[in-house]
């Protein structure tokens, strides 16, 4: 009774708390050029929010499509931002200052990240590094330069992970930045209750076919990037085979990406936000559950029947 009541206590609380009012607080989205940070800054800004649109290309056709259809609000600004510099996160948080709207700063969203294919040996340490300082270390990089922001204006913080945190098929490099990004957000969601500022993490399933975050790769392309040492050891015949189970996963990815937006404005907007928002399939739910609460000897068993097949 007492665990049962601990579950509802959420909902008694969303039900007599006073709506949030979006009209005079900020937020920054990074990663809108395209996917789910696009599509959120338009969300927002027809909220209410005062919007900062970070893109890797201020001038390209996702950042410009977000200058056309918010019209001229003034509302919704959209910045050059790099995750990975540090130099762009700090321009970020001047131009943050400088349009601040009277209820100040609300929430950042930590939303870009890259994916790739590959088992361990196929990728070199330059793409490890890569991958870990767009998907990692620059989430890590933008929530410390903002983080006076928002506690001094108790807002939110919310992080794009994946179920990928919980098991890899064939893309280990990208969960592992995921799980890491999984660890950070536990520690900085304990650290922050004394502030007032909640933090929550998003867990998409396979909305590969949304996003665009992974396009197709041929088996020639994963072969000429292969090292000479790599390609004794595989033959091209189990390359194509693990580049077609790869790219049949990626053709199964949702299109319905407003499921996931619809979650990132409740991180920002509800009385009482999750912790974690899991939005995938039920068989995707399902396998997260094999892998978070059985035996690692099963977990490996279904995986490796999955990759088998």
């Amino acid at each position: 009774l007492f665990l049962l009541l601990l579950l509802l206590l959420p909902r008694l609380w969303r039900r007599g708390a006073v709506p949030l009012e979006p009209p005079g607080r900020a937020v920054l989205i990074t990663g809108c050029d395209s996917g789910f940070g696009h599509f959120l800054a338009l969300r927002l800004h027809r909220l209410g929010f005062t919007v900062f649109a970070g893109c890797l290309f201020p001038g390209g056709d996702g950042a410009q499509r977000l200058q056309r259809e918010a019209g001229g609000s003034g509302r919704l600004h959209v910045l050059q931002l790099d995750v990975t510099s540090a130099r762009d996160v700090l321009a970020a948080k001047e131009l943050v200052l400088s349009h601040l709207p009277e209820r100040g700063f609300w929430g950042l969203v930590n939303n870009a990240g890259i994916s790739t294919f590959g088992e361990t040996g196929w990728l070199p340490m330059e793409k490890y590094e890569r991958f870990a300082d767009v998907n990692l270390l620059g989430s890590i990089r933008t929530t410390l330069e903002f983080l006076p922001l928002l506690r001094k204006y108790k807002g939110r913080i919310v992080f794009m992970s994946s179920i990928n945190a919980y098991f890899t098929l064939g893309n280990g490099i990208y969960s592992m930045t995921k799980a890491a990004i999984e660890k950070f957000c536990d520690a900085l969601r304990l650290e922050m209750k004394k502030f007032g500022v909640q933090v929550c993490v998003i867990q998409p399933g396979n909305y590969a076919r949304f996003t665009k975050i992974q396009p197709p790769l041929s088996a020639e392309e994963i072969w000429n990037e292969l090292s000479e040492e790599e390609k004794t050891v595989y033959n091209k015949e189990y390359v194509q085979e693990r580049a077609n189970f790869f790219n049949s996963i990626l053709s199964e990815g949702s299109t319905k990406g407003n499921e996931v937006v619809d979650a990132m404005v409740d991180a920002l907007m509800s009385p009482a936000p999750k912790a974690r928002y899991m939005v995938a399939k039920l068989k995707e739910k399902a396998l997260v559950f094999v892998c978070a609460l059985f035996p690692t000897v099963v977990m490996d068993s279904v995986l490796s029947y999955a990759l088998s097949k």
